[in-house]
């Protein structure tokens, strides 16, 4: 049976192999749940089919999906039936009971599987995207009951299977017993000195025998089986036990024959499944593949990629190496982008520097998306899809062939500038070593610029200067190196693009303790151009790596403020439920408590009428009382109601008359007059004077009419003070954030209307209110002075500001 994966591909399988692809497809396999299931990832391979691809990675996700929460799942058990269901295509051909055990274990494990995939509970992605697995499943309850009723689970086949086998089973124990019993008869009328020590009676070549000592030969008589290892002692089967042993052998032979006609039966009802159940291990291995990509994805934090094509361009973020990460050590992730117009990218730096590491992961992950795994990647990465991948990386010296490390590179990179297209993806370590680095340089300039201008899309590396000038030259063509403490001097791994990397040589030395005259030599030797790039380079990457702080640093903030502002909104919510809920159970308690009021009275009166003449004056007082004590009460609680009613009319009253161009009453400042412009929810932008505020509506009491437009005017020297403006303001029930702009336009209008001083009611509260007020102040500079209120004024509730 052939498991087909995926549409055939053609991918170059000395790059994967040089990129290590077969042992991240290991790594991927040992996550599913079966042998076949992990057998199918490991035959998976890199494809250009972008339907498939979509299909299959949103396979991969609904699985994904089935993995967490209270329903989680994992695949059904999947013994390996393909021989024998091969096997079942000959007509009369029979299952042993261990393959018909197996076979039940299929039929259970697909009707399991086929309930996790309809469950209700399960996210819609999986009954959309895995359905058509599902409908593939098979369904024999009965042929599985009966498979299971017929053979036991170490693959015995019951005395229960049929009448007849249940029969012979009895017979051929009788008739066992009843042969053990002669046989110890037997032993027992031994002479001692025939006799063997410890003897019991026991089973040689299947036949029933005892150990006597071999000078008895002669007097039992019989058959012998075997012989100990001394010779010393015979294993016989004595003459009265030949006849037994027969019959047992028969009733043996009737009970095989017995045995194999009813396998045969069990395996004559599955013969017309056999499609069925191929298609079914077909469709249950695939699912245990989708588990195992899903559970690598889930493990190593893999976000699903979109597609693009080459010349597109890509976008890898979050990148890690998928072998690094099995190794549980610390791995840097990685930001790559490559533009439409850009299609080489030249990395240069020290060495340790983990510039394979990056080429092989950039290869890694473009393969593993095109085999349909999710690769280690952030969120809105973009991957590229190549139509091959080829890559000259590492040590390829081969003795056997003759070829030196120069030449081995140089027989990749003839294979690479013959076969690559503008689709594929080209990668090449250490570009231009090997020779002398002149004609190195020379080389590898050339092969880049050959693969630049065909549209290729390149990752290379180098140690060599004169190429990191190719970006200069080349369109298409850009520089980029990984990050090197130079205070360390050890590498960071962190991705710069657009700056080449330098040279960490004579610093190394110098840290190594080589002789200082010697490096100062080698520096002088160094020629000047080199020197004034590695400067510039320098001061490049402290600018790169101040402003990557200070990008850090505002990011950190801004997570900080978005994360308060969030909190805030939660607690302001949560309040408002809480006033509801509260307001709610207030008005349900005060109609219980009124009800239960007027029952009580009901009862008082109905007592008094039952009352007798004599007792009936005090009764009447005692329940005049009550009855006055309870309307009172209820007098009292319907008050309070009516209260909250008319408060919550007036609110409705006042929201209801404002409307936007309306005059309104804005009580903050003192009940002065202004223009409502924009109506928010609960809230109104209202412009007073010069001053645009935004005021809850509760604050607001509506004139009826439009305000009329005032003539815009600009104020003029000498002009007559606003008699209208506040001398005082009241902040109380407001929030902190809401009172900067009402505090400032109330000083302005003060000024304008040359007032001396302004009174500030804040309330005296938790003091946030009074503490801004006080900040405000101090920063305003046409305040001289402020203090707090006297005790005839609002004490610490009240701040007095003093103008200028």
């Amino acid at each position: 049976m052939v498991l087909h994966l995926h549409p055939l591909v053609r991918m170059n399988h000395h790059a994967l192999d040089v990129l290590e692809f077969p042992r991240v497809l290991d790594l991927v396999a040992r996550r599913a749940h079966t042998a076949l299931g992990a057998e199918r990832v490991r035959a998976l391979e890199p494809t250009t089919e972008r339907q498939w691809l979509l299909d299959e990675h949103a396979r991969v996700a609904a699985v994904r999906s089935m993995l967490g929460g209270d329903q989680a799942w994992a695949p059904e058990p999947l013994p390996d039936l393909r021989g024998p269901l091969r096997r079942l295509r000959v007509e009369g051909s029979r299952w042993t009971a261990r393959e018909l055990l197996d076979a039940a274990l299929l039929l259970r494990s697909s009707r399991l599987t086929d309930d996790a995939l309809r469950d209700p509970r399960r996210p819609r992605i999986v009954t959309a995207v895995l359905g058509p697995l599902a409908s593939r499943l098979t369904i024999a309850r009965h042929a599985e009951e009966e498979i299971e009723r017929a053979i036991t689970e170490d693959a015995t086949v019951r005395d229960e299977a049929s009448p007849l086998l249940r029969r012979l089973r009895r017979e051929l124990r009788g008739a066992q017993g009843e042969l053990v019993k002669l046989l110890e008869k037997a032993m027992s009328r031994l002479e001692a000195h025939h006799a063997v020590p410890d003897m019991s009676v026991t089973v040689r070549n299947g036949r029933y025998v005892i150990p006597i000592r071999r000078e008895a030969r002669g007097e039992i008589g019989g058959i012998v089986h075997d012989t100990s290892s001394t010779g010393a002692t015979l294993f016989v089967e004595p003459p009265a036990a030949v006849e037994f042993m027969n019959r047992i052998r028969e009733l043996e032979a009737e009970e095989s024959r017995e045995v194999e006609r009813i396998l045969g039966e069990l395996t004559d009802r599955l013969r017309p499944l056999r499609e069925r159940m191929i298609d079914t291990l077909e469709a249950l291995a695939e699912l245990d593949a989708l588990y195992a990509r899903a559970r690598y994805a889930v493990e190593f934090r893999c976000a699903p990629a979109d597609l693009s094509r080459p010349g597109e361009g890509f976008h890898i973020r979050d990148g890690r190496h998928p072998l690094l990460l099995a190794q549980g050590i610390p791995v840097v992730s990685f930001d790559l982008a490559m533009l439409p117009d850009e299609r080489t990218l030249l990395i240069s730096g020290p060495n340790t520097g983990g510039k394979t590491v990056l080429l092989k992961a950039v290869g890694l992950i473009s393969m593993m998306v095109q085999s349909g795994i999710p690769a280690p990647v952030g969120d809105e990465s973009r991957v590229a899809l190549f139509d091959d991948v080829f890559a000259d990386v590492g040590d390829e010296q081969s003795i056997e062939a003759s070829l030196s490390t120069f030449s081995a590179h140089l027989k990749n990179l003839g294979e690479i500038l013959r076969l690559a297209t503008d689709r594929s993806l080209v990668l090449i370590d250490d570009l231009g070593s090997g020779t002398d680095p002149v004609e190195g340089a020379a080389l590898g300039g050339a092969i880049l610029e050959e693969l630049t201008s065909r549209g290729t899309l390149t990752l290379a590396t180098t140690h060599l200067g004169a190429l990191k000038e190719v970006a200069t030259e080349v369109a298409g063509v850009v520089n980029a190196s990984l990050q090197f403490d130079a205070v360390l001097l050890a590498p960071t791994y962190r991705l710069i693009k657009g700056i080449p990397g330098r040279s960490y040589g004579i610093s190394i030395a110098r840290r190594l303790n080589l002789p200082e005259r010697v490096l100062t030599r080698a520096e002088e030797r160094l020629p000047s151009g080199e020197r004034d790039i590695g400067a510039l380079l320098a001061d490049l990457e402290q600018r790169e790596v101040a402003l990557t702080d200070r990008e850090k640093a505002t990011e950190h903030e801004a997570d900080k403020a978005l994360a308060r502002l969030r909190e805030v909104t939660k607690r302001e919510q949560n309040l408002k439920a809480r006033e509801r809920e509260l307001e709610k159970k207030a008005r349900q308690e005060a109609r219980e408590y009124v009800l239960q009021a007027r029952q009580e009275i009901e009862r008082t009166i109905q007592e008094l009428r039952r009352a007798g003449a004599t007792t009936i004056d005090e009764t009447a007082r005692s329940a005049r009382k009550r009855a006055e004590e309870l309307a009172a009460e209820q007098k009292g609680a319907i008050e309070k109601l009516d209260r909250k009613d008319q408060q919550v009319a007036r609110g409705k009253r006042a929201a209801g008359a404002v409307e936007v161009g309306h005059a309104v009453e804005v009580a903050t400042l003192g009940g002065t007059l202004g223009k409502v412009l924009e109506l928010r929810d609960s809230e109104a932008v209202v412009v007073v004077g010069a001053m645009k505020l935004t005021v809850p509506l509760a604050q607001l009491r509506g004139r009826g009419k439009p305000a009329p437009t005032p003539p815009e005017r600009v104020p003029m020297m000498g002009d007559l003070p606003d008699e209208s403006a506040p001398g005082e303001i009241d902040l109380r029930g407001m929030r902190v954030d809401e009172i900067g702009d009402i505090v400032l336009q109330a000083i302005d209008a003060a000024i304008r209307s040359d007032r001396r001083s302004v009174t500030i009611i804040h309330g005296k509260g938790t003091g946030a209110l009074r503490d801004r007020v006080t900040e405000m102040l101090r920063k305003d500079t046409r305040v001289t002075s402020f203090r707090m209120g006297a005790w005839n004024e609002g004490g610490t509730g009240v701040t007095v500001a003093e103008l200028s």
